[in-house]
């Protein structure tokens, strides 16, 4: 699709700030709409003293630019320009705005006047996008000064909101295109454990957002999306969600992608996925053999990735459904263990000095192994060599014996694996610890679905895994992801783009895109589980099923579902799905033009 703006100015507190699921949007979206706006396109991002952006490489801003820095810097905005360092490199500013933090009562009053946004008495988290955004405005009013063409300005959620405001009253001329990727009335329902599409359409949002307390953030969105020429979500259960709450159907849906050209091809998705199971599997073997026992050629590992929401990503329904999976597991005495990793971080102290301890132990006897292996192979090439039975030499000395059955004797421990890697804070009253207890899953020697509740963020080096969010992605077999409140849902596309199985759901923006997409009544590499309308006791027994026939499944049955993810998340390119933004963009621009 032809672009009709000249420029374009997209603006997000996640520019070069990843904080949550948007900064994916951006990065993964920036190479292919670079192509389309070529130098012409800036990304718009928060500048905050103190935090490191290794991200961002300053550079000097070209005359336009540099011109408008200069006249923000009079009024005490200081902006940075350089690129953010990631695929395509596109241009990014960065804008600091702690001097005009004394200026956020005015602003406020002003949001209250114009767009009765009520934040009298709000805090820092919604005050400082506000400000932020704020700054954002002035920016482009400046910059469309500066520059010769059209203008169309981006803006992501409600913490660059008061941008758009801004600019609707000082530069009608700039088109503007309004993002939300979730309402926050509804994340914060859903949140609370009630049944949002079911009583959606009988609430007063502005009541509601006032007994919740987020009617400021409420009040904002709404605002943005009344007032933006073009309105957008990103799936259609947002779409359905937005026209209630905030009263306007949104213009276009903006569907989330991926940029696939990053993600590995079938040969090395092979090699990864076996380096990265190895790695989970020793800590498998570190985290449960010092108390028990079990095959791990017949275990197979799932997990979910995600904030922790327990309710609104579903992390009740997936406990409730492995306790209905290790029950029948049980009954028909099978000898096949699934483990199930929690990857959610949460407050946690440090990590257990049992877990410690044992993992120093395995580790021991690997590298005790390693140190006689050679040793052992060249007994065994002699053998060959010599015509000699392999069975009647001695590979193994008494010196390797003795230390190897010190090591075991080390290793060995009375008791039952912990449920949480970490110790964590309030323990007695985890969510998931106490959830994972009343349904039985307590990693007893007779259970045969194990869970690992690891807290911390996966960076490589966290000294248990020591794996990247995406290298434990791709060492699973099944990512699991029943989400009740998902506007998108990137975590189940990342994993099939990893060619692992991935479960989500009809109540999650992408599952509820797949559902027009694949045949749902066969066995997908993603399976779309199915919450809306459904309760919860029906979705659990629905998503047992699932996990259950995985574990009953042939090898080639698995790998047809694993060619099959990766099939799926092909179609969520952003080669394709760009499209959506530039016919945002362009209907953004008419409307200016018009005025």
């Amino acid at each position: 699709m032809k672009k009709e703006a000249d420029y374009l100015l997209e603006s997000s507190w996640e520019v070069c700030n990843k904080v949550g699921g948007i900064y994916t949007v951006l990065y993964s979206k920036a190479e292919k709409t670079k192509a389309v706006y070529g130098e012409k396109y800036f990304l718009i991002g928060p500048y905050l003293p103190g935090k490191k952006v290794p991200e961002f490489e300053e550079k000097s801003p070209p005359p336009d630019i540099q011109k408008t820095f200069l006249e923000l810097e009079k009024q005490n905005i200081t902006c940075y320009f350089g690129t953010w360092a990631i695929k395509g490199e596109p241009n990014a500013i960065l804008i600091d705005f702690s001097r005009i933090t004394d200026q956020i009562d005015s602003v406020k009053t002003t949001l209250w006047e114009k767009y009765r946004v009520d934040s009298l008495n709000s805090g820092w988290e919604f005050n400082e996008p506000i400000i932020f955004s704020w700054a954002i405005g002035k920016f482009i009013e400046e910059f469309s000064k500066n520059c010769y063409g059209k203008i169309i300005s981006q803006f992501h959620e409600w913490m660059t909101g008061a941008g758009l405001l801004y600019l609707k009253d000082t530069n009608p001329s700039v088109g503007t295109v309004f993002t939300t990727h979730a309402t926050m009335l509804g994340r914060s329902i859903s949140g609370s454990g009630r049944k949002l599409f079911g009583e959606m359409e009988n609430i007063n949002p502005e009541e509601e957002a006032y007994k919740i307390g987020v009617h400021s953030k409420f009040q904002m969105e709404r605002a943005c999306a009344k007032e933006a020429d073009i309105f957008t979500t990103v799936s259609d259960t947002t779409s359905m969600e937005a026209e209630i709450i905030l009263g306007r159907k949104p213009d276009i849906i903006t569907y989330n992608g991926l940029d696939m050209d990053e993600y590995p091809n079938f040969e090395d998705r092979a090699v990864k996925h076996k380096m990265a199971k190895e790695r989970i599997k020793d800590m498998i073997a570190a985290y449960f053999f010092p108390y028990q026992n079990f095959d791990l050629d017949e275990t197979f590992i799932y997990y979910t990735f995600g904030r922790y929401e327990f309710h609104n990503k579903g992390i009740d329904t997936t406990i409730r459904a492995l306790s209905k999976v290790n029950q029948a597991l049980k009954q028909k005495k099978s000898n096949k263990t699934v483990v199930m990793f929690f990857w959610i971080p949460a407050g946690t102290a440090k990590t257990k000095t049992e877990i410690l301890e044992n993992k120093a132990f395995y580790d021991d006897m690997k590298t005790a192994i390693n140190r006689h292996s050679m040793d052992i192979k060249r007994k065994i090439l002699n053998a060959i060599i010599n015509k000699k039975a392999i069975s009647k030499i001695k590979l193994i000395d008494k010196e390797f014996e003795r230390e190897v059955r010190r090591d075991v004797m080390n290793f060995t421990k009375e008791g039952q694996p912990p449920i949480c890697t970490h110790e964590l804070y309030g323990e007695n009253q985890d969510a998931i610890v106490g959830t994972c207890r009343a349904a039985g899953l307590n990693n007893l020697p007779e259970d045969r679905v194990k869970v690992i509740f690891h807290p911390a963020y996966l960076t490589g080096t966290d000294g248990l895994l020591d794996l990247t969010y995406y290298e434990a992605m791709v060492g699973g077999q099944v990512g699991i992801y029943p989400s009740y409140y998902e506007p998108w849902g990137y975590t189940p596309l990342e994993t099939a783009a990893f060619g692992v199985s991935a479960i989500t759901t009809d109540l999650a923006g992408y599952g509820r895109w797949l559902m027009n997409k694949t045949d749902q009544t066969k066995k997908c590499g993603v399976q779309v589980l199915k919450r809306y309308e459904k309760t919860d006791e029906e979705s659990e027994e629905e998503l047992a099923k699932i996990l259950l026939d995985y574990v009953l499944m042939t090898k080639k049955q698995r790998m047809n579902l694993k060619l099959d993810a990766k099939r799926i998340a092909d179609m969520s390119d952003w080669k394709t799905l760009v499209e959506h933004y530039i016919e945002a963009h362009n209907g953004a621009m008419k409307k200016a033009e018009q005025r």
